[in-house]
């Protein structure tokens, strides 16, 4: 495949045999992220867990530091004096029998479901649409609760929902190029720190397998994780 000139010119500054540290990595990913677009960035880490066992998923939800620089649209199944919450929470949509169809049918107008647990029954019809886009609310990552309010605000304010997939590998967007070297990096931080703080009991030998960051349109930069020291 043919590789624009931006591309190969940005792949030159990095020395692909060498694991830099986070803020010379976060240095050079704002420096290649040359497309006319503000480029999301995103962390890319293999975990030496087996994810086909239950005893070795990896899990979970932070809240950025800096957000995700991205508008988050909430939808929120509810039901009595919880849907005004939800509202008033500044949900973008509140979800009715109508919403189960229109989903069924395509509708994909959000990026977080929120759902209280008495409307579960309602919202698992919708797991084959939901759970493949990664949009299923789940307790762990927060988006099952009675709390309706607490988890619009912490969507929108830059939770993110971090799991492995089929591979090993969690893939995170962790900010927009815009932001610059400093509030990328406390991202960072902030998510590695909740990741290692994942690990499963059962997990064997080295956890951190490598850790990789890019924009939208860069080549990766290799991350050391060596002070995590796991």
């Amino acid at each position: 495949m043919k590789q624009g000139k931006k591309y190969v010119d940005s792949v030159k500054l990095i020395d692909s045999t060498k694991a830099y540290d986070s803020s010379e990595a976060f240095d050079l990913v704002c420096q290649t992220a040359k497309a006319k677009f503000d480029e999301t960035v995103e962390l890319h880490v293999r975990l030496g867990v087996d994810s086909r066992h239950a005893d070795q998923q990896v899990r979970g939800a932070v809240v950025l530091p800096n957000g995700t620089g991205k508008t988050v649209r909430t939808l929120v199944f509810a039901k009595g004096e919880k849907v005004q919450a939800a509202m008033d929470g500044g949900s973008d949509c509140g979800a009715d029998d109508d919403t189960v169809k229109r989903i069924d049918d395509g509708w994909m107008d959000f990026d977080v479901v929120i759902a209280t647990p008495d409307m579960m029954g309602v919202v698992g019809r919708l797991g084959k649409v939901l759970g493949p886009r990664g949009l299923m609310p789940n307790p762990k990552a927060g988006t099952v609760t009675p709390d309706v309010a607490k988890a619009i605000s912490e969507a929108k304010a830059g939770k993110i929902e971090y799991r492995l997939d089929k591979s090993n590998i969690i893939h995170c967007p962790i900010g927009k190029a815009s932001f610059g070297k400093e509030k990328l990096e406390q991202n960072f931080n902030t998510l590695m720190d909740a990741i290692v703080k994942a690990k499963p009991a059962a997990a064997k030998g080295a956890y951190l397998k490598s850790c990789t960051v890019s924009s939208t349109m860069g080549p990766g930069v290799k991350v050391s994780t060596a002070k995590y020291g796991v």
